[in-house]
């Protein structure tokens, strides 16, 4: 499996796949390549079917599309959401992984056993690390 879901990124998946209309075959299809503030330039649209070449992720109600070359970026990580009156994200987690940054700024590798989240969605402007 390419991703693990927290429960509370499933429920923002399926929170933004209903809103936009979305039936029980749809799903939030996301795209990520290195790059970018976060170490990742991501983008993410809600499809009614996943397109060929697509791991299809379900857990916990959700139904993830992951394009073939995210799933590999991605692979070990757990997803989650946060959310509070300064902003929402997704992030990736993974064990010993290192932080990273595109503005430079990231941070070696972490011990083993360390979390590390990396911003994925942040409203606003400026680097800023999860």
């Amino acid at each position: 499996m390419c991703v693990t879901l927290t429960p509370t990124a499933a429920s923002f998946i399926k929170r933004i796949v209903r809103l936009s209309g979305g039936n029980a075959d749809s799903g939030f299809r996301l795209s990520v390549k290195p790059g970018g503030c976060s170490g990742f330039d991501s983008n993410f649209t809600v499809e009614a079917a996943p397109a060929d070449g697509d791991a299809v992720i379900e857990q916990l109600g959700a139904r993830l599309f992951l394009t073939g070359d995210s799933c590999a970026l991605l692979r070990g990580y757990t997803v989650d959401f946060t959310e509070n009156s300064a902003d929402s994200r997704l992030s990736y987690r993974r064990e010993g992984a290192p932080e990273v940054c595109g503005c430079g700024s990231g941070a070696g590798p972490r011990a083993a056993g360390e979390a590390v989240a990396v911003t994925f969605f942040k409203p606003g402007t400026g680097c800023t690390k999860g």
